[in-house]
C-alpha cells in the first residue's frame, strides 16, 4: 500500500537517490549537495512504499509575474516515480496532493517544466511560454539595423553580480509575464555556480553590464565560453553561450549583443530560451548572420483555482463571455461561469442555466492565461468549442499582452 506523505529533511537524499535513477544522472559531490539544500527550502511530498521511498515530488515557493500582479506559484520540481512502481497511480497521487496543497496555500497558478510533454496535460498543465534557441555567426562583425547604446560597458565580479544585478530583473519580471522571483540563493547556486551543472567545458559565469558607473544600470548579460577546439579533422570555433540578457532599450541590447559577438578567439554565440519575439531577430540587419534553430514549449502552468487567477491578473480589453471549463482533477474549476473583464477589473461568477459562448479544458485555459497562446488558434485545432462567432477572439484581446510571456528560469 502506497502512502503519500510529507518528506522529512532526513530523507532528501534518498529522495535524490529515486530522482537521480530515474533521470538517469550521477552528480558529483558539489552537485548533490547544491541540490540536498535547494530540497530543505522546498516543499517535498513522497510516495512511500512501507518505508521505501518509491515516487517525490518538491514545489519551489515561487511567485510568479503575471499581467499586472505577482501571484503565488508553487514550482514543481525532482518529479519522480521509481521504475517498479509505474503505472500504479503514484504520480496522480503525488499531484493530487500537491494541487489540494497549493490550494490550501491560496495558490492560484502552478508551474513546471516537462521532461516529457505528453505527461502533464492530463493533469491540467498547458503550455504557457515558449523558448527560442538563437544563433549568431559572430566570425564577422554583428551588423544590426540601429545604433547601440554608447554608454560604458563594465565587467561585474560574480560575486559582485547578485547585488548588482538582482534588483534589476526583479524589476524586469513585471515587463513580461511568466517569470518566477529568484532569490539570492537561487542566484548563487543555480545561476553563478563556478561551474555549469550541464557543461563542466563552459567557463566560470561572466557579467557584463551597461550603464554610467554611478548610475542604475540599463541592461546586463551573463554568460559563459568555451575555447576553440580542433582535432585536426573538425575546427570548432570558440563559443559563446548566453544564459541571460536583459535590457531597458533595443539599443542597450544592440550594444550587449555587439559585445559578445565581438569576443576575442571566438565565432560563435547561442543563446537559449530566448523570448519568441526577441527585437535581435528584428534589428539584425542580416538573418544569415542571427538565425533561430529551435522553438520549444518552455514554462507549463496550472490554474489551481481559475476564478482566483482571472481575476487576479490585468486585462488588456473589455471582455463578457461565458466560458463553459472542465476540469477532471479539480471538479470546483468545473461548470459554467460568466467573466466579465476589462481594464478595470475582472468579476467571475457562476453562470448555471446560460448557454456557453467558449467551451475549453482548464489546460487550454492555462495555456492561453498569460497571453503566449491564442484561443482562436486552439479553436482552429478544435481543442476549444466556440459557440458564438468571435467569442474566441474576444478572449484573446483581453488576454494579450505587449510582449509575449517569457522566461529562461528552468526548474
Amino acid at each position: 500500500m502506497v502512502e503519500i506523505r510529507e518528506v522529512p529533511e532526513a530523507d532528501i537524499d534518498r529522495a535524490l537517490e529515486l530522482a537521480y535513477l530515474v533521470f538517469h544522472d550521477r552528480p558529483e559531490k558539489e552537485g548533490r549537495e547544491r541540490h540536498h539544500e535547494l530540497l530543505r527550502h522546498c516543499m517535498r511530498i513522497g510516495a512511500y512504499d512501507g518505508d521505501a521511498i518509491v515516487g517525490f515530488m518538491a514545489a519551489h515557493a515561487f511567485r510568479l509575474s503575471v499581467p499586472g500582479a505577482d501571484l503565488p506559484c508553487p514550482g514543481l520540481t525532482f518529479v519522480s516515480v521509481a521504475p517498479t512502481h509505474r503505472r500504479r497511480g503514484v504520480l496522480t497521487a503525488l499531484m493530487g496532493e500537491m494541487l489540494r496543497r497549493a490550494g490550501a496555500a491560496g495558490s492560484p497558478v502552478a508551474a513546471l517544466w516537462a521532461s516529457e510533454a505528453a505527461i502533464y496535460g492530463r493533469f491540467g498543465y498547458g503550455s504557457a511560454t515558449q523558448g527560442a534557441t538563437i544563433e549568431i555567426d559572430s566570425t564577422r562583425p554583428l551588423a544590426l539595423r540601429i545604433e547601440p547604446d554608447r554608454r560604458p560597458l563594465r565587467l561585474v565580479a560574480p560575486a559582485d553580480a547578485v547585488a548588482v544585478v538582482g534588483p534589476y530583473h526583479e524589476a524586469a519580471r513585471a515587463v513580461r509575464s511568466g517569470r518566477p522571483t529568484r532569490s539570492e540563493r537561487r542566484w548563487t547556486e543555480e545561476w553563478l555556480t563556478e561551474q555549469d551543472e550541464e557543461d563542466e567545458e563552459l567557463s566560470p559565469p561572466r557579467i557584463i553590464v551597461l550603464g554610467e558607473p554611478g548610475e542604475p544600470i540599463a541592461g546586463y548579460v551573463l554568460y559563459r565560453t568555451k575555447p576553440e577546439e580542433d582535432t585536426g579533422v573538425v575546427r570548432t570555433p570558440g563559443l559563446v553561450q548566453v544564459q541571460e540578457l536583459e535590457a531597458d532599450t533595443p539599443e542597450v541590447a544592440a550594444a550587449l549583443w555587439e559585445c559578445l559577438a565581438s569576443l576575442d578567439l571566438t565565432g560563435r554565440v547561442t543563446a537559449w530560451g530566448r523570448p519568441v519575439d526577441d527585437p535581435l531577430l528584428h534589428f539584425a540587419a542580416d538573418r544569415d548572420q542571427v538565425r533561430i534553430t529551435a522553438v520549444f514549449p518552455a514554462l507549463w502552468l496550472r490554474l489551481v483555482d481559475v476564478a482566483a487567477a482571472l481575476t487576479g491578473r490585468s486585462w488588456a480589453a473589455p471582455v463578457e463571455l461565458v466560458l463553459e471549463v472542465t476540469d477532471v482533477r479539480l471538479p470546483a474549476n468545473a461548470g459554467r461561469f460568466l467573466l466579465k473583464a476589462g481594464p478595470d477589473g475582472a468579476a467571475y461568477e457562476p453562470a448555471a442555466g446560460r448557454e456557453p459562448d467558449l467551451t475549453l479544458d482548464v489546460r487550454e485555459l492555462a495555456a492561453c492565461y498569460l497571453g503566449g497562446t491564442r484561443a482562436v488558434e486552439l479553436a482552429a485545432a478544435a481543442l476549444v468549442v466556440e459557440h458564438a462567432p468571435g467569442a474566441a477572439a474576444a478572449l484573446d484581446a483581453g488576454l494579450r499582452t505587449a510582449l509575449l510571456p517569457h522566461t529562461a528560469d528552468e526548474f
